[in-house]
């Protein structure tokens, strides 16, 4: 539950300062959630980017790049069992040590009034993807019950959005904890909710942050499995 007013920053609860002058005094009254300090801090992804996953080449070595695709998504494609599945990322934000600080607030302290942070970003993106579901990565009964919410969830609902809550997770040990192999070659993690209609479906995944991708490959490959069209996920992070 967040105990602070609305004039303080959601993400260091310092106080926000009104701004002055006239382009405030003639602008669109929006509600500030976050003072200009930590707004400064959250690193856009903009610029030349691999064309699957979103990260940026300025950031990667020569080496590790291929044309429009990074070494991990060219990985991913040569590998039989995985390729064609997850046709792209798109990232709002760089996985920085800021973000991190965020996230851990916002997934493992339960503060869920900071989805509302995300929620105009999410609501553009959105619009401009335009997919036919929005379908939230679920957590397992367990993590939900740690967590009180789906972060995911609470993303598309904070962005006036409706999820398709399509799938459900099997409970096994945190992602975090594993290495990339171990993501990899993990037993398919989630289920399908086949009440719903898939087939030929363009389906949008919602997820916190882009690591490996194992995880929304995961979900991709069941999904086209069951018929979907296209599959593309959208993070906060990457």
């Amino acid at each position: 539950m967040n105990l602070f007013p609305q004039d303080h920053c959601l993400i260091c609860h310092d106080m926000i300062q009104p701004a002055i002058g006239w382009k405030a005094i003639f602008s669109e009254d929006k509600e500030t959630l976050n003072c200009p300090t930590c707004e400064s801090k959250f690193e856009k992804i903009n610029g030349e980017k691999c064309r699957i996953c979103s990260r940026l080449f300025r950031d990667l070595d020569e080496r590790f790049r291929f044309d429009d695709l990074c070494h991990d998504c060219v990985r991913w494609e040569e590998d039989l069992e995985w390729q064609g599945y997850l046709d792209s990322n798109h990232s709002l934000f760089l996985y920085n040590d800021f973000f991190k600080e965020v996230m851990a607030k916002y997934k493992f302290r339960g503060d869920y009034v900071l989805a509302k942070l995300f929620a105009e970003r999410i609501s553009d993106s959105l619009r401009l993807l335009n997919p036919d579901l929005l379908v939230p990565i679920p957590l397992s009964c367990e993590r939900l019950y740690e967590r009180g919410f789906n972060q995911a969830e609470a993303l598309i609902l904070e962005a006036g959005f409706s999820p398709a809550n399509l799938l459900t997770r099997i409970h096994l040990e945190k992602q975090s904890k594993k290495s990339r192999t171990e993501r990899i070659h993990i037993p398919q993690v989630f289920q399908v909710n086949r009440q719903l209609e898939i087939k030929g479906k363009e389906i949008l995944l919602i997820d916190d942050i882009y690591t490996t991708g194992s995880t929304l490959r995961h979900a991709a490959k069941l999904l086209k499995e069951e018929g979907a069209k296209r599959i593309r996920s959208l993070t906060l992070a990457r």
